[in-house]
């Protein structure tokens, strides 16, 4: 591998969030008098910012509006988020090749810095990730390539030795806006004929794929 840092988005490549994620924004949307919406809308909606999400999903721009809501969505992702977090069977082995191989690692994600932390500590694993920028760590979501340009910096890294691994349109336009290589990994709902659209190193179907030559 030419590079020295490899930098993953979060929900959908490394981790299924669904039944949390499904059931804040439910909670939230009830609470609002809102309709519900079913698992398939709203996991298209994982990787945008929920600003962005509650508006794909409701085709409402009223902010005072998406600002209840959010203030909803946390308080029920604080109480369901972590404990339904479940990483894929593949993560924690790719983590450990890629510190056995001398490289450093880190997650950039629109989710908050510290659900993160408490699933990589569930799991005992928080020494195999160098680096974590969340969506309160940045003033800009991705696709701005804020959060993945601070993780380079703060690893000491340059963009030229940097790959981004994401699931979604939304990861590989971060990676483009950053000047930094992307491999796409088919586990969330982006299918590989919508990743044609960007530059893309390698499609994955998971993250052991990685390592094949």
């Amino acid at each position: 591998m030419k590079y020295n840092t490899v930098i993953f988005d979060f929900d959908y490549t490394l981790a299924d969030a669904t039944d949390g994620i499904v059931s804040s924004f439910n909670h939230a949307f009830s609470e609002l008098d809102l309709a519900s919406y079913d698992i398939e809308s709203i996991k298209r909606t994982v990787g945008l910012s929920l600003d962005e999400a509650f508006v794909q999903l409701t085709a409402n721009e009223d902010k005072a509006l998406r600002n209840r809501f959010k203030i909803l969505f946390k308080e029920k992702a604080d109480e369901v988020m972590s404990k339904n977090t479940v990483l894929f069977d593949d993560t924690i082995s790719t983590l450990r090749q890629l510190k056995r191989d001398g490289l450093n690692t880190g997650i950039v994600t629109t989710k908050y810095h510290y659900r993160i932390m408490e699933t990589l500590n569930t799991y005992g694993i928080s020494d195999l990730v160098d680096i974590i920028v969340g969506g309160e760590d940045v003033k800009a979501p991705k696709p701005s390539p804020e959060g993945l340009l601070l993780a380079i910096d703060s690893l000491n890294s340059r963009q030229n030795n940097v790959l981004y691994i994401g699931d979604s349109l939304v990861d590989a336009k971060t990676a483009l806006a950053a000047n930094v290589d992307f491999v796409a990994v088919i586990t969330g709902t982006t299918e590989v004929k919508e990743f044609s659209q960007y530059p893309c190193i390698r499609i994955l179907k998971n993250l052991s794929e990685l390592f094949d030559r």
